[in-house]
């Protein structure tokens, strides 16, 4: 087993990038099926906010959570239509400001311009995915804070983390168990 050290942070860095830990239950579970089971279990409870791991993307996963859409695309769509812009009107200003006719041909002419236009527009969409990439999954940490995990769901198994205090702690357990969980525990 390797152990990892960390460097330790400043203090605005350590409470952006390391948040509190949160309480909660995390059930372990070997099939897809009593996973889905026990989604469908806790939103009929009326638990919404809970993390599920998948060693495999699972599209049955992702219809029982019935999450929203990332917003992640809005940036690759807001970046992609800015590095349209930005082409555009680089290689226009550039034909206005220095103009070369060659014969007889527009100066301000569209077709030669849709390589750089398109190359701006694929620029700026990765770039803006990135960044909004980066702003999500920074938020969404600062929000959720530090969560149980086990490195068992990146290869066989699935995982089911339900953050509660210990007034609901044990409704969740049970509810878990009664799911088919083969592993329960608080955290």
């Amino acid at each position: 087993m390797t152990t990892h050290t960390r460097l330790p942070l400043p203090g605005p860095l350590r409470e952006l990038f390391h948040p509190p830990e949160t309480p909660g239950v995390l059930g372990v579970f070997s099939h897809l099926d009593a996973t889905l089971d026990a989604i469908k279990k806790l939103r009929a409870a009326g638990h919404t906010d809970f993390t599920v791991y998948s060693p495999i993307p699972r599209h049955e996963i992702e219809d029982a959570l019935g999450q929203a859409v990332s917003p992640v695309r809005m940036f690759t769509l807001i970046g992609g239509i800015a590095g349209c812009s930005v082409g555009a009107w680089l290689t226009l200003w550039m034909s206005g400001d220095w103009p070369i006719v060659v014969g007889g041909k527009p100066v301000l002419s569209v077709p030669p311009y849709v390589v750089i236009m398109f190359e701006m527009t694929i620029l700026f969409g990765a770039l803006s995915t990135i960044l909004g990439i980066l702003l999500n999954s920074m938020f969404a940490a600062r929000r959720l804070g530090t969560i149980q995990y086990d490195p068992r769901f990146t290869n066989d198994k699935f995982g089911i983390f339900v953050p509660a205090g210990s007034d609901k702690a044990a409704n969740v357990e049970t509810l878990l168990k009664g799911s088919g969980a083969e592993e329960v525990r608080r955290g």
